[in-house]
């Protein structure tokens, strides 16, 4: 065995390499991001020919993924976990349809929002679709599950979850790692045209029927998991269950000796066996989970259940990320003294980067709507967000990808003008070109601005896929060429650049202008 000191992320991909991954599929998001970045760097994903480019969003990335499965290789699909949501559809039909090679759908939940619009908990989805989760609580778990999750996926002849959180992918630490075996070759696409991959009603209900019978074996599969482990203790007054890193936390929390009973669970659905034996032999159960109370709201029940201790009865907080302070402060543990900052320590927020080309397009737009006092703005998903913050205080929402236009739109419909939408070109060729299509269906008055820095700049500067083609794929949607302008966004344009604004803004029908620069971090990377 070799010894790598990798991230949670990195952890992972290099398990997937080493389990005989033939493809991933993949749209950026924090903290997702890594595990992609490591398979296009790494040199023996490029000896062994494993496809390893961006998708141009989720659900293309979660289908192309299937697709590669129905072929019989083995293939990962990588998002964040509001990701998931753009992926429900072909997620949750991939539950119906089932696998062929093995299928990996990795989903990097980020409690505490540090660069996410919610914390929602993909476990609740893994529920939804009933399929088996892996939740690992270290680096090496995330490496030995790769192998075990497409060997549960050809087993089951379904899709599995693996969870990640935000401390795991972006922590390092010691991964042993195995010697890595040749691409799995499966089963040959024909063998995988089953009737069940096509879900026409009287398919679907007959897959859906095996799924629903698969449901024991799966809970067999999670008690004989060896990922999932009934740890004894001498003080029975509390038995924890310990989720994914959480159980990392625990150790820490009481330095590597926890008197209680503890279930460390890593894979769901949840095992029965040993969830009774701590239960019947504990008088109360603390939940310890990063993320929403997933399991702690299935024990406690709609009724609530008093022996069912955790982020719903108080003794951790509702919301946030776990570490292990709260966690030792759950149990009255003696905490160690925090160390307070420095008043010469300023908390800083965030802002744009000296000589973005989106601080000369806010600048612009803030100055053409001087003359619209009910002028409102639509922002989206990306760097230019930060245009909600003073200098700019430019745009009124920022809801989910793709929102800037269908909002202005909606917001056209009922009667508000000029209504801006304010939209990055990986954004726009993720999810808003649907959007810009309903609008020139109706020849809306709303005015669309794309940012085409050239990149996808708030994850990273990954590639594009519109790169150089918005005013084309503008045209290909149906707006008309007389209402699609483009400028530079520079100082010396200003003046001209305001002008754009102006005129697109007072028109009464879809317009679209196009602010076209390139990102500053990605120029000085290219230039290094």
């Amino acid at each position: 065995m070799a010894q790598q000191l990798l991230l949670g992320d990195e952890a992972l991909a290099q398990g997937a390499i080493d389990a005989g991954l033939s493809g991933c599929y993949a749209y950026p998001g924090t903290p997702s991001t890594e595990i992609m970045e490591y398979f296009q760097a790494s040199a023996e994903a490029s000896e062994r020919g494993i496809h390893r480019q961006w998708s141009s969003n989720e659900k293309v990335a979660m289908e192309e993924a299937l697709g590669m499965s129905y072929a019989g290789k083995r293939a990962m699909v990588c998002m964040k976990h509001v990701g998931l949501n753009v992926a429900a559809d072909g997620f949750v039909n991939a539950a119906i349809t089932g696998t062929n090679g093995g299928l990996i759908v990795t989903v990097a939940d980020d409690p505490s929002m540090h660069s996410s619009q919610n914390e929602q908990d993909s476990r609740f989805y893994a529920q939804f679709a009933m399929i088996p989760c892996l939740e690992p609580s270290s680096q090496q778990e995330a490496y030995d599950m790769a192998g075990y999750a497409f060997g549960l996926s050809e087993q089951q002849q379904l899709p599995i979850m693996l969870r990640l959180c935000t401390r795991l992918s972006h922590s390092r630490a010691d991964v042993r790692t195995a010697a890595s075996k040749t691409a799995q070759n499966g089963l040959q696409p024909a063998d995988a045209a089953a009737r069940r991959f096509i879900l026409l009603p009287a398919i679907a209900k007959r897959n859906y029927d095996a799924l629903c019978a698969k449901q024991d074996t799966l809970v067999a599969s999670s008690e004989a998991s060896p990922f999932n482990r009934y740890e004894d203790g001498a003080d029975k007054s509390v038995g924890i269950i310990a989720c994914g890193i959480a159980y990392n936390y625990l150790q820490e929390a009481f330095g590597g000796k926890c008197p209680h009973p503890v279930l460390k669970l890593s894979q769901y659905p949840l095992p029965k066996k040993q969830l009774a034996q701590l239960v019947a032999s504990c008088q109360t159960v603390m939940v310890l989970e990063d993320g929403m109370p997933f399991v702690e709201q299935m024990l406690r029940g709609p009724l609530g259940n008093d022996r069912i201790l955790g982020r719903l009865s108080g003794e951790l907080p509702r919301t946030g990320e776990l570490n292990p302070r709260l966690v030792g402060k759950a149990f009255k543990l003696e905490l160690p003294a925090v160390t307070t900052l420095s008043p010469l320590v300023k908390i800083r927020p965030p802002r744009l980067c000296d000589g973005c080309p989106h601080i000369n397009t806010y600048d612009a737009l803030g100055e053409a709507l001087k003359d619209f006092a009910d002028a409102k703005v639509f922002g989206d998903i990306g760097c230019y967000t930060l245009g909600a913050l003073p200098p700019y205080n430019a745009i009124s929402s920022c809801v989910d990808m793709g929102a800037s236009i269908t909002m202005a739109k909606g917001a056209g419909d009922a009667g508000v003008f000029p209504a801006i939408a304010v939209i990055g070109d990986s954004t726009f060729t993720h999810s808003g070109m649907t959007g810009l299509l309903d609008a020139v269906w109706e020849n809306s008055p709303i005015t669309v601005m794309i940012l085409d820095n050239g990149t996808t700049g708030m994850t990273g500067g990954q590639d594009s896929m519109g790169t150089g083609r918005m005013a084309e794929i503008c045209a290909g949607i149906g707006v008309s060429r007389d209402h699609i302008r483009e400028f530079v966004p520079l100082p010396k344009n200003h003046a001209a650049n305001v002008q754009i604004i102006r005129e697109e803004a007072a028109y009464r029908g879809l317009s679209v202008i196009i602010a076209r620069r390139e990102c500053v971090q990605t120029l000085r990377k290219k230039k290094r």
